[in-house]
């Protein structure tokens, strides 16, 4: 766990890196999400 800290913390190019990966899977489960709702939206 110390170095999962001392990455996100200790340097920029961690948090940013952990930044953008977050990122992508909120936009990856939004994406879905819609597609999955609009979907369902369709057969009935």
């Amino acid at each position: 766990m110390d170095l999962w800290m001392n990455l996100l913390f200790g340097n920029p190019i961690g948090l940013s890196s952990m930044i953008v990966v977050l990122t992508t899977f909120l936009i990856i489960g939004y994406i879905s999400v819609m597609f999955i709702t609009k979907s369902g939206k369709h057969h009935h």
